[in-house]
């Protein structure tokens, strides 16, 4: 019925008239009110308070520390905060001599989905398409059957569904169209294995799996999860993932991956999207701005990491998150298996 609103009003009468294209457009009152908000967004000092203010561990910032984004004085500051108050997308309260700014609880969706995926995706380069595969029904039937031999016990229907559905997932990625059938084997393997791992019983499932998992599955995850990678080695196994994943790495993790695993798995990232199995094959999940999208299943143990974006830091801020990742990986490590496995020292050179 989408679309038979302005028909069904008039319904037995003459006098019915077909919806126009206006009808279909945002309404007046509701542009002006976006509009607004978008205006008072659109300056690069209240989207660094912004940003401040997401990736704030308490979740909020006091002006002293707003004020440090800029070289202001604390009158500009003051005003910068109050256009983003007016506007409904930070909420603010004194303590003492002090003024606390958090983002609103009813923005917060659309702070994050501003921060974390519209951002980044303004500053991405735009990407050449490679040319589609000659015969990609070929190609993800070879696929198949090398992964349904790995996996006899899972069925060569559900092993095929698996490697379809991860090429779809992952095609939907403007950015991901290079080698994009080699990925789709990567990620459907890596799916095989957490849907055997997620069936067998608690006592044979080690060692244990973390996933990390952020909105873009671009930066903070994808450092995270190559910071226990080199630290763990074989003793844990990592995933992460994406609630809205990226269409690629950003520039600058990629750098610091490299520096992780020169030539290894961390050395080719991909976004990948949140599926189900990886969160029931996982022993720990720890979210980092994501964490209502996460299913929450019984028996997990659930973390919420509130660390800055790299996508909108700068370089020296990049190596100061990854430090961060890099202290929260190694006390994680030490908990669930009681030591390190790799010269911490050595991530950092």
């Amino acid at each position: 019925m989408i679309g038979l609103g302005p028909w069904i009003a008039d319904l037995g009468t003459s006098n019915a008239v077909a919806p126009r294209p206006a009808d279909h457009a945002m309404s007046a009152p509701a542009a002006a009110h976006v509009a607004a908000t978008l205006k008072a967004l659109a300056d690069p000092v209240r989207l660094r308070m912004l940003s401040l203010i997401a990736a704030s561990p308490a979740g909020e910032a006091c002006v002293c520390d707003l004020a440090t984004v800029a070289d202001l004085t604390q009158p500009t500051v003051s005003h910068h905060l109050k256009v983003l108050k007016d506007v409904g997308v930070l909420t603010a309260e004194r303590r003492a001599t002090w003024v606390f700014y958090r983002v609103a609880p009813q923005a917060r969706r659309a702070v994050t989905t501003l921060l974390e995926a519209f951002a980044p995706a303004t500053m991405a380069a735009p990407e050449q398409q490679a040319p589609g595969l000659a015969d990609l029904d070929l190609g993800l039937d070879r696929v198949a059957g090398e992964l349904a031999v790995r996996h006899p016990a899972l069925g060569a229907e559900l092993v095929a569904h698996t490697v379809r559905e991860s090429y779809t997932a992952l095609a939907r990625g403007a950015g991901v169209r290079t080698h994009l059938l080699v990925l789709a084997e990567r990620f459907a393997a890596q799916r095989l294995d957490d849907i055997e791992r997620a069936a067998r019983p608690a006592a044979q499932a080690s060692p244990p799996q973390v996933l990390f998992v952020c909105v873009a599955n671009a930066g903070r995850s994808q450092l995270a999860a190559a910071l226990l990678r080199h630290h763990a080695g074989d003793a844990v196994v990592v995933r992460s993932a994406g609630s809205a994943p990226a269409d690629a790495v950003q520039g600058g993790v990629r750098a610091l991956l490299d520096e992780l695993a020169p030539g290894g798995e961390a050395a080719d990232p991909y976004p990948k999207p949140l599926t189900d199995d990886a969160v029931r094959a996982a022993d720990v999940v720890i979210t980092m701005g994501c964490g209502d999208s996460v299913p929450l299943l019984p028996g997990k143990r659930y973390e919420d990491w509130i660390v800055g974006d790299p996508a909108l830091a700068s370089p020296e801020g990049v190596r100061a998150i990854r430090d961060e990742l890099d202290t929260r990986v190694r006390a994680l490590l030490t908990d669930l298996t009681g030591t390190l496995h790799h010269d911490t020292d050595e991530a950092h050179r």
